[in-house]
């Protein structure tokens, strides 16, 4: 099975509705409407995938369950990496397996996902417990055209992953939460 090559941008979204009216106007056609979705990293003991820039995650994406693997990345003006994943039949039973192997669940997050597709890429519209953001995916040209008619700047393109931007939060907040869900991003930020 042939590797994909994952090539996006992250940038914040200040008005989601105006996203939303500007994916039409572009011509996306809503691909998913929001669907709740619950992701789980998972790491050997001394988080060894993490040091070596790697990603072992299981999704649930409404009623499906997802294994992703994820290289380390190369970031420049667009964050690519190397991307295997598989739709899993029984989420519950993969993370008894993930366990039994050795793998420990390390960070939570959540978030409302959409999915906007033109045909050529795909922009998704996340609504998470410390902010919203958008992703735009495909080719490097297609990327930087599709945020041009978007009105995003390169100066607003982000190559972080949400757990980067929960620890940039969580630092600028002064949160106690240690997942990048809803419950304990409304309840754990520490008293000044």
């Amino acid at each position: 099975m042939a590797a994909n090559k994952e090539i996006e941008i992250k940038f914040r979204i200040g008005d989601l509705r105006q996203l939303n009216r500007s994916l039409r106007q572009s011509k996306f056609r809503l691909v998913t409407k929001r669907t709740h979705e619950m992701n789980t990293l998972y790491d050997l003991p001394g988080q060894l995938l993490r040091k070596r820039g790697e990603l072992l995650r299981l999704r649930q994406y409404g009623e499906k369950w997802i294994l992703t693997h994820k290289a380390k990345g190369m970031q420049g003006r667009h964050k690519v990496r190397i991307e295997n994943e598989t739709e899993v039949s029984d989420g519950k039973k993969m993370e008894v397996i993930l366990r039994a192997l050795g793998f420990e669940p390390t960070f939570r997050y959540e978030k409302y996902r959409a999915e906007w597709s033109d045909g050529n890429g795909h922009v998704v519209v996340d609504e998470t417990p410390i902010g919203n953001f958008g992703e735009i995916e495909g080719g490097p040209r297609w990327i930087d055209r599709t945020a041009k008619s978007l009105q995003i700047s390169r100066d607003d393109y982000i190559t972080f992953t949400y757990t980067d931007l929960f620890f940039q939060w969580k630092a600028a907040t002064k949160s106690s939460a240690r997942n990048m869900t809803f419950a304990e991003a409304k309840t754990k930020r520490r008293r000044s």
